[in-house]
């Protein structure tokens, strides 16, 4: 836990914040936090900040915040991703959110069994968590927005163009070997839309429906890859895409606690 995310109604309008939950076991168990002592804290979808430890004991943590002035920017990738099964699904929750997202639209296709759309692992109770779990490994605190879509040819042709119409839009294809970065122009500055589809890939028919609806096609090589470690893989290479047109040095992943 690189950043303890705090909900924005957990706070009181002085900074003063009490935790009571696995947040403070942390605390107190692998932090070894003392009165005094200054931790990394992020408001959730607001600023990170400081906290100091005012006081430490069984019954919880409490803290007093100090907050950054600007908020994180939202990430500028948005994935669309045909429904791994459910046991991928759950553990990519993190890794998601971890990689940075913006929204996550989770669709339905050929080769993707309509039960899996019955899981438990779609529950916001389930997967909200699992998110934040991610956003507090990569020190973020945009938590991405999540829709479900159980009709991909009413997805693309009746809503994509209200929710991404400036977005470049991506697909990724196993037979493809055009590298994602070059697909991304030169000083481009908007927000990419990335679609991964299920084990197995996209059928042809879906291929040539998000072909018409201004999907370019991209690949990873001559390997086949799961589709998880696909979609991870491909969002990795869409952010340094990004970084690199932006000018910017990529951020350092760092593995440690607070």
């Amino acid at each position: 836990m690189n950043l303890i995310l705090i909900e924005p109604q957990e706070g009181a309008p002085d900074g003063r914040v009490t935790l009571n939950d696995h947040r403070a076991a942390h605390i107190r168990q692998v932090l070894r936090a003392q009165p005094g002592a200054v931790l990394r804290v992020g408001l959730l979808n607001g600023p990170r900040g400081t906290a100091t430890v005012a006081t430490v004991d069984a019954d919880g943590v409490s803290l007093h915040c100090t907050w950054e002035k600007d908020i994180p920017p939202v990430p500028r990738v948005d994935l669309l991703l045909a429904l791994p099964r459910p046991k991928v699904m759950r553990r990519m929750w993190a890794q998601l959110a971890a990689l940075g997202v913006g929204r996550i639209l989770l669709t339905n296709a050929d080769r993707v069994e309509r039960v899996y759309f019955d899981t438990h692992v779609l529950r916001p109770d389930i997967y909200r968590p699992l998110l934040i779990e991610g956003l507090q490994q990569a020190q973020d605190t945009r938590l991405p927005e999540v829709s479900i879509h159980k009709q991909l040819k009413i997805l693309v042709e009746d809503q994509l163009d209200r929710l991404f119409p400036d977005h470049l839009r991506l697909v990724a294809h196993l037979s493809v070997r055009r590298p994602l970065a070059d697909a991304v122009p030169e000083d481009f500055a908007g927000r990419l839309l990335l679609a991964v589809g299920p084990e197995g890939g996209w059928t042809t028919y879906e291929l040539d429906l998000l072909a018409r609806h201004g999907f370019a096609p991209v690949g990873l090589g001559p390997r086949t890859l799961r589709s998880d470690t696909a979609c991870l893989a491909l969002l990795t290479l869409a952010h340094s895409a990004l970084a690199a047109d932006d000018g910017k040095p990529q951020p350092q992943s760092e593995d440690r606690s607070l």
